[in-house]
């Protein structure tokens, strides 16, 4: 609940649920938890990281990916090779063949550099944890079997979700008073290979508990055992003293009670065996609506197919409660069911459960199961029901939609025992018109009979979360995603007569105008409210800490912002000049009550782009500095590389930006022009203003994924990273019904960008993509032609019309926007590709949207028509590519592509446009279904649309001049 009043801000941005994530952690950015409770690869939980803080081209939260490999990366600034080192010919002579390969050194050491470890903070800010984190885990990890139910993936040797990522080891260090951390305590007692999962501190910050699980000799492994620690000694033990009592880990795992107590989920001990699937079907599989209800739903992957499923997913995910004691003592708490959440009180008297319950659906996700939420003290005392919600089918598809009822039902963070939810007024249907759209309870616990739940607050947009201060003040938050409205109340939630107030009305589009978001203090019950800060003179302020968007790049800064008057004073900004520096969090926050502002302590991220992020605490009123953290640069061999934030126009004027990054040692002017790879995603706006803002700092550091573009630096390519490539739909325009135009302007004004500076060979600009950006890859190989070489397509959709129930942020369904659908589907434009694609997908993606079925087809469909493709199947992968053999692989396709079709390509950018002359003197080529396109010199692929030629015998839906 407190990560979620830290972070909230993000959510709002992104109200789908059904976004395709362009990013992921880099190994090179350590991860932080400011939460007592820092778990991995959990449904409900994600942990604050340096790279979410660090404004980048797109925020996103992610899961923690613990993978990298445990060599050393190798080699100086000034020994990077050619490009050319490894021949075509050594790279065909191994194409044909079976089996995974591996990339160049050059690129194999950077992905197999250390990951650096993980930190939590104690709940006292006096303690951090190393969480020791492993490399990239081998492909027999993800060849385990798993369980595919409900939209979730089970393993069920353990009984938790497959593909857990882990840490190997814990140390603690000793925060002294000067800022200096003591040598390191190891966690010992803990068995051989242990895997550790969900870490959390006990409010006292005196034990830590954990989960164990180990392999076993078949290469499976273990069930998990729940395990605690004490913090003084390092010293370890299992929670329970019998070793068969086992942790259900599917859902929620355990919690803390209290200082000594933890509510686990276990394994029923009388479950029995695993359910047995008929070997003759009792019937056929049959659904129904005969009832006419309409019910649209995205894409959804692994869920539930039969009887036998529902079942199975019954035996997995259920629990038994187990109140745990440190002494050893254990009681039942209620009966098996599928519980989904725990959430202790502020005062830790009660439990807010949810859990989820029959009937399923074969159409939906367990998120839209029927779902109940109950009230239980703290002893398994059973309370009240507070809802019973059916089953969510039909929740439509168009953005802020919400299921009816009461949801988010949360404690308030600024009192022992209160409750508060949401209820929606316009059915959950953002087409409705009403007003208000939701409406804000709040209730105590244990109300008095006959007492109602009180109005909070009425919303006209929808409710995206609540920052907790006290009785005079809480930050109501409201967004409308059609016109990216975001608001800010004021609300004092004990004074009836005070009435709310709007503090901020602005466009979550717009960065530069974002006054940042509150920062968050601890409170000894564990929760995190507003934080308070007063001055010498009594004054009373809150602390707004901002990502400080600027023409320039992200300043980010931290603001005292009187409430009542609006007025600010920056008592902290990131220097502009070479560092990036984000605060991360309050770490004076021990005691109760206002903070002064001269004991004012915080904890920040530094980084530049030659320079890795490091941890520092700043303390006033000196503003002393002090270095917590030297973590070895992940990759020296590229520390002297080139970045830059550039900014250029597209040529409807809209401002475009992107970062380039040179190769150490590279001069244009003494080396010429470089094979240039760009990468990118596109994102869709509501202005052209918004569009052309600048996000990112050109201080932060590069950080290398496992799969980033970024690793052909190292091959002596110019990288385009993350060039802006804007949809925009302004006023009631739909910016899909200009996709093609839009995405084919930018990159053009993308490529002739980087030829202007002379760091990339016009005729070796290759382009690629993940997910939406390999689908934005297909379109341009498809409409822009003589602007590449080549591409690289991974996880992406191809045809929209297998995703008619809308896609990214395309609420219209296929029927609404047929035109829309089958003009941005590069499948309908095969045909038409020319130039080399390498498509490269997870066998088991469980992406909406993405089915590797989509890159079967669209490799059939090029295959159909003789283009120059390449698909590789990644066994056991999924939407991003986890094991090392995979990852290796991947690596080692695209640098071939590259090598072959960029390095050496010696074909002239216009050369194979096979433009044809008419009568009237203009130059056209042939397209499918009779239509031709006009061939112009003097700019390349300016798209005319909805244009006719009368008389010539064609009818051009789309006229493009080059």
């Amino acid at each position: 609940m407190g990560l979620h009043q830290v972070c909230h801000r993000f959510s709002l941005l992104s109200s789908s649920g059904h976004h395709l994530s362009p990013t992921l952690i880099h190994p090179s950015r350590p991860i932080l938890s400011l939460c007592p409770y820092q778990l991995i690869h959990t449904p409900k939980h994600l942990i604050l990281t340096a790279a979410m803080v660090t404004a980048s081209r797109f925020h996103t939260l992610a899961p923690v990916e613990a993978v990298r490999s445990e060599k050393t990366a190798g080699g100086s600034n000034d020994s990077l090779p050619n490009a050319s080192e490894v021949t075509i010919a050594e790279y065909e002579d191994s194409a044909s063949g079976g089996g995974y390969r591996l990339p160049p050194p050059e690129i194999r050491d950077i992905v197999d550099a250390p990951p650096v470890p993980a930190l939590s903070i104690s709940p006292h800010r006096d303690k951090i944890l190393f969480l020791k984190r492993r490399s990239l885990p081998p492909l027999a990890d993800l060849a385990r079997p798993e369980e595919k139910l409900a939209g979730i993936r089970i393993d069920g040797k353990c009984n938790a979700r497959s593909r857990m990522s882990f840490y190997t080891g814990i140390g603690i260090h000793q925060l002294m008073h000067d800022g200096i951390l003591g040598p390191e305590k190891e966690i010992h007692g803990l068995p051989d290979g242990a895997k550790i999962n969900f870490i959390s501190w006990s409010n006292d910050a005196r034990h830590l508990s954990f989960s164990i699980r180990v392999d076993e000799d078949d290469g499976s492994s273990t069930k998990l055992r729940v395990w605690v620690a004490d913090v003084e000694t390092g010293k370890a033990r299992p929670l329970f003293q019998s070793p068969d009592v086992y942790l259900n880990a599917v859902f929620d795992n355990f919690v803390w009670v209290d200082d000594s107590t933890l509510l686990v989920c276990t394994i029923p001990p009388s479950r029995g065996d695993t359910p047995k699937q008929p070997f003759v079907p009792s019937g056929p599989k049959i659904q129904s609506n005969e009832q006419k209800n309409i019910v649209q739903v995205r894409t959804f992957q692994d869920l539930l197919k039969d009887e036998y499923d529902e079942d199975l997913f019954d035996y997995y995910a259920a629990s038994q409660l187990v109140l745990a004691s440190l002494d050893g003592t254990m009681k039942l708490f209620g009966s098996p069911l599928v519980y989904t959440s725990l959430d202790p009180s502020p005062d830790r008297k009660y439990i807010l459960i949810n859990s989820i319950h029959r009937p399923y659906s074969f159409t939906v996700p367990c998120g839209r199961f029927p779902k109940k939420v109950e009230l239980w003290t703290a002893d398994g005392k059973f309370v009240r029901e507070l809802c019973d919600l059916p089953l969510a089918e039909d929740i439509p598809i168009v953005h802020n939609s919400v299921r009816k009822g009461m949801r988010s039902i949360n404690w308030r963070a600024d009192k022992p025992s209160t409750l508060y939810w949401v209820e929606t007024q316009d059915g959950g249907d953002a087409k409705m018109d009403v007003s208000p759209r939701d409406i804000v309870y709040v209730q105590p616990a244990e109300p008095v009979e006959g007492e109602q739940p009180e109005i909070l607050h009425k919303l006209d947009l929808r409710y995206g979360g609540i920052s907790w201060c006290d009785d005079s003040l809480a930050l109501v938050y409201e967004s409308w995603y059609k016109t990216r409205r975001t608001r800010t109340w004021v609300i004092s939630p004990g004074s009836k007569d005070v009435n709310p107030r709007i503090l901020f009305d602005r466009s979550s589009e717009d960065e530069y105008s974002d006054p940042g978001s509150p920062l968050s203090r601890r409170t000894p019950a564990g929760t995190y409210v507003i934080a308070r800060v007063k001055k010498e003179d009594d004054s009373n302020y809150i602390l707004l800490n901002g990502r400080g968007a600027t023409p320039e790049g992200n300043i980010p800064f931290l603001d005292l912002f009187d409430i009542n008057t609006g007025s600010k004073e920056r008592i902290w900004e990131s220097d502009k000049e070479k560092y990036y520096e984000t605060v991360i969090a309050l770490m004076s926050d021990q005691n109760e009550g206002e903070l002064s502002i001269n004991q004012l302590k915080i904890l920040t991220s530094k980084e530049s782009k030659t320079e890795n992020a490091q941890y520092y605490i700043q303390s006033w009123p000196d503003k002393k500095t002090c270095q917590i953290t030297n973590f070895p640069h992940p990759y020296p061999q590229l520390a002297s590389l080139h970045k830059e934030m550039i900014r250029y126009q597209r040529k409807d004027g809209v401002q475009l930006t992107a970062t380039l990054y040179l190769p150490p040692g590279y001069d244009p002017s003494k080396d010429g022009p470089l094979p240039c790879l760009i990468w990118s995603y596109p994102g869709e706006f509501k202005s052209k203003d918004a569009a052309g803002q600048v996000r990112g700092s050109p201080n932060e550091f590069a950080g290398i994924g496992p799969t980033s573009p970024l690793l052909w630096l190292a091959r002596r390519f110019s990288i385009l990273y993350g060039p802006t490539i804007p949809i925009i739909g302004e006023d009631d325009e739909e910016a899909n019904d200009r996709y093609v135009e839009q995405l084919v302007a930018s990159a053009e004004a993308a490529v002739q960008e980087v030829i202007r500076r002379g760091v990339a060979h016009p005729n070796k600009i290759a382009v690629g993509g993940h997910s939406y950006g390999a689908f934005m890859t297909a379109n341009l190989l498809a409409h822009a032609p003589c602007l590449f070489c080549c591409g690289i397509a991974r996880s992406g959709a191809y045809n929209r019309t297998l995703t008619p129930f809308g896609f990214q942020n395309e609420d219209r369904t296929l029927w609404e926007a047929p035109d829309t659908y089958v003009e941005m589907s590069p499948f309908m434009a095969a045909n038409k590709i020319k130039k080399p694609i390498l498509l490269i997908h997870g066998e088991e993606d469980n992406n909406p949207g993405t089915l590797t079925m989509q890159s079967d087809r669209f490799f059939n469909a090029l295959k159909g028509h003789g283009a120059l493709c390449r698909l590789v199947i990644l066994p056991y992968e999924s939407h991003g590519y986890a094991a090392r053999e995979s990852i290796m692989h991947v690596l080692w396709e695209t640098d071939r592509w590259l090598q072959k079709y960029c390095v050496s390509n010696t074909s002239d950018a216009n050369a194979d446009l096979n433009a044809l002359k008419t009568d009237d003197g203009q130059r056209w080529r042939i397209v499918g279904n009779g239509m031709r396109e006009s061939l112009c010199t003097d700019h390349c692929y300016e798209p005319l649309l909805g244009h006719s030629h009368k008389g010539s015998g064609f009818h051009c839906h789309t006229i493009i001049r080059c």
